[in-house]
């Protein structure tokens, strides 16, 4: 019997599942994820999953393990501090490509060099200006990213540039053009920053998952799904992260697929963090041709097309105190729901909120706590930084940590390095008050929400009159926000554009009217004309009513709470590879390789040679599967002159896939 073993390491569970081939569920378990050693709760999940299945772990062939670590990081900002080189471009253009706003601080130096279109060096590196800027920021950050204008067409430089910070520095170096193929150097550069930000993360994640696996006594080869939904090595992981992003949600789809059969339907996967969206047509995953949106960043990397929303179970609640009703919104920042922290340190904080509740008014910082991730890198922290990580010992009330509101600003950078988590009132929270949840400590989630409900709004009335209207409040808020995700997702998908941008079309006052079968002069009827796949382990508690409020047919399956790992273990590993034969003049085919161009006097001899090229990559890094069989696309771009067509550009896209290769017939 094959046995494979499917992982999947969300925002506050990490799922575990075993597989009889790729037909049947044999068992599924769920552990909480630890944040501070994230192969705690693998290991939880691995060992609860092996007892439940009676499985030996020797037995198990294969483990595949999907994430939404980097999606999550992206969308809550967070990731390690790292250091742009851009070299060829002006200074100028860090802000008018939106890199100083990925950048965040983060230090960064324009350098003369790069090339032309044709491949050829502009002018020689600067590479005495990289040691200076190398030795200003040694120390302080955790990884590098290069960018180099034109590196698609000639990467020497920033093969140089790596070179020498490997050598100065030993951190890890991302290189633009070893994550995308295609020109806009600016996006590749954001691709870059973003990839650098998440290799410590990921690389912990899976080395700590795969030495944990072995502690157990699974020694199967690991695969990591990567954002489009195939597998990829997990060593091919730790060098291209990036190529996560989106991990999770396309593992979702995936088994969604698997246990619904659909072929045509809307996927949304609620987590604790994001809801995520997407469309199954002919029962595939569409692919985003722009590439992957996640937290207001474009990258180059190809991923399924996801509407990804910061959205979920443990979405933090903000008090709307604007105007006479008010109310309340969620997201996109994930905070610790009161209820799990309280099961982690129940005294700190019933004690804490028993103490609030007996106060006159409600303080600006009441029913939130603090917590400091151990193990962690903390480099580059300011001096105020610094010292308030160090006053945040075990769990704290935030009130007694932060001692001037100039300190807010620093807890903001601790929590975007993810140093310190936040702990507040969650929709969790409300279905622990409902009764909809009783996993944690639901008394403090009580408490919680009774200070919350005394916040005033801008009529000087109390925003609810007690916990449990507060709750319904949440959840009717989490029901109308995962409305508005499907609806602009929709919108999104529809085969005829409208004149209005998705977002808007989602909540213009017409629809609201129609969706709720307005009656009046006009009759008004609207409706979501597709099944909608409800994924999560909270997708029970929640997505019924949404079903309602769109008038679609909602379908929860079984094993809904565990469809990413089911996803993970059941993809394929496919590999795409592309490259570019250019024309710089007559008679002369430009094919750009790693190594640097190489001309050709005919363009399929150009062409073949970059195959060849191609064809070895990506059949290196599918070394993880069998049966493995390759396709090549050519897309030969040509002009007319005079009569007579003339070659411009080619693009070889080489296309390897097959099964995971599995231990017994390894």
């Amino acid at each position: 019997m094959t046995v494979l073993l499917g992982v999947d390491t969300g925002g506050t569970y990490t799922d575990a599942v075993l597989l009889r081939g790729e037909d049947e569920v044999i068992a599924s378990a769920k552990a909480l994820t630890t944040r501070q050693d994230l192969a705690i709760g693998v290991g939880e999940a691995v060992r609860a999953v092996l007892g439940k299945a009676g499985v030996a772990a020797p037995e198990v062939s294969l483990a595949s393990l999907s994430t939404t670590l980097a999606t999550n990081a992206l969308v809550e900002g967070q990731g390690g501090r790292v250091a742009l080189v851009y070299i060829g471009f002006r200074e100028e253009d860090l802000a008018r490509h939106g890199l100083a706003e990925v950048l965040r601080g983060d230090p960064s130096v324009v350098l003369a060099g790069g090339h032309d279109h044709a491949g050829g060096a502009v002018c020689p590196l600067d590479v005495a200006g990289l040691r200076g800027f190398l030795d200003e920021v040694a120390g302080g950050v955790s990884a590098f990213a290069v960018a180099g204008q034109f590196a698609t067409r000639n990467p020497g430089h920033e093969i140089e540039a790596a070179r020498v910070i490997a050598e100065v520095t030993g951190l890890p170096v991302t290189c633009s053009h070893q994550l995308s193929a295609k020109l806009n150097g600016p996006k590749r550069a954001v691709t870059a920053v973003l990839n650098a930000r998440l290799v410590g993360m990921i690389d912990r994640l899976i080395g700590r998952a795969q030495d944990v696996l072995g502690e157990i006594g699974v020694t199967a080869p690991m695969m990591v799904v990567r954002g489009d939904g195939a597998l990829m090595s997990a060593e091919q992981a730790r060098l291209r992260p990036i190529e996560t992003i989106l991990s999770g949600p396309a593992a979702s789809l995936v088994g969604a697929r698997w246990l619904t059969g659909a072929e045509t339907a809307l996927v949304s996967d609620i987590g604790g963090t994001t809801t995520d969206v997407a469309m199954l047509r002919e029962g595939r995953p569409l692919i985003d041709p722009g590439g992957a949106r996640v937290g207001g960043h474009r990258t180059m990397v190809e991923a399924v097309a996801m509407r990804t929303t910061g959205l979920g179970g443990d979405s933090q609640v903000h008090v709307e105190v604007e105007g006479l009703r008010g109310g309340v919104r969620l997201g996109p920042r994930r905070l610790v729901p009161v209820a799990l922290m309280a099961r982690e340190a129940p005294e700190v904080v019933h004690r804490a909120l028993e103490a609030q509740l007996r106060a006159q008014s409600v303080g600006e910082y009441d029913g939130r706590f603090l917590r400091a991730v151990p193990g962690l890198p903390a480099s580059g922290l300011s001096a105020r930084e610094s010292g308030l990580l160090e006053r945040i010992e075990g769990v704290q009330p935030m009130g007694a940590v932060l001692r001037t509101r100039m300190e807010q600003g620093a807890l903001g950078r601790l929590v975007d390095r993810g140093l310190v988590q936040v702990a507040g009132v969650t929709p969790s929270d409300a279905s622990h008050v409902l009764g909809r949840l009783d996993a944690w400590d639901g008394a403090a989630a009580e408490k919680a929400l009774s200070l919350m409900a005394r916040r005033r709004i801008g009529s000087g009335e109390r925003l609810a009159p007690d916990a449990g209207a507060l709750a319904r409040m949440i959840v009717d808020q989490l029901t109308e926000q995962t409305a508005m995700a499907l609806l602009e997702a929709a919108f999104a998908e529809e085969g005829e554009a409208f004149d209005a941008a998705p977002e808007v079309l989602a909540r213009h006052e017409l629809l609201a009217r129609a969706l709720a079968g307005h009656r009046g002069v006009l009759a008004l009827e609207a409706r979501l004309n597709v099944e909608v796949i409800g994924l999560g382990a909270s997708a029970p508690a929640y997505y019924p009513a949404v079903g309602e409020r769109l008038g679609c047919r909602m379908i929860l399956p079984e094993h809904a709470g565990v469809a990413n790992a089911i996803g993970a273990v059941v993809g394929r590993v496919t590999v795409r590879r592309s490259g570019t034969v250019t024309c710089p003049a007559e008679g002369r085919f430009r094919v750009h390789l790693a190594e640097g161009p190489e001309d050709f006097a005919e363009s399929e001899a150009a062409m073949a040679r970059l195959e060849e090229v191609l064809r070895a990559e990506a059949l290196a890094a599918a070394s993880g599967a069998e049966g493995v069989q390759i396709s090549v696309a050519r897309d030969v771009r040509v002009a007319q002159a005079e009569a007579r067509e003339v070659f411009v550009e080619a693009v070889v896209t080489v296309e390897a896939s097959g099964r995971p290769r599995v231990a017994a017939e390894a």
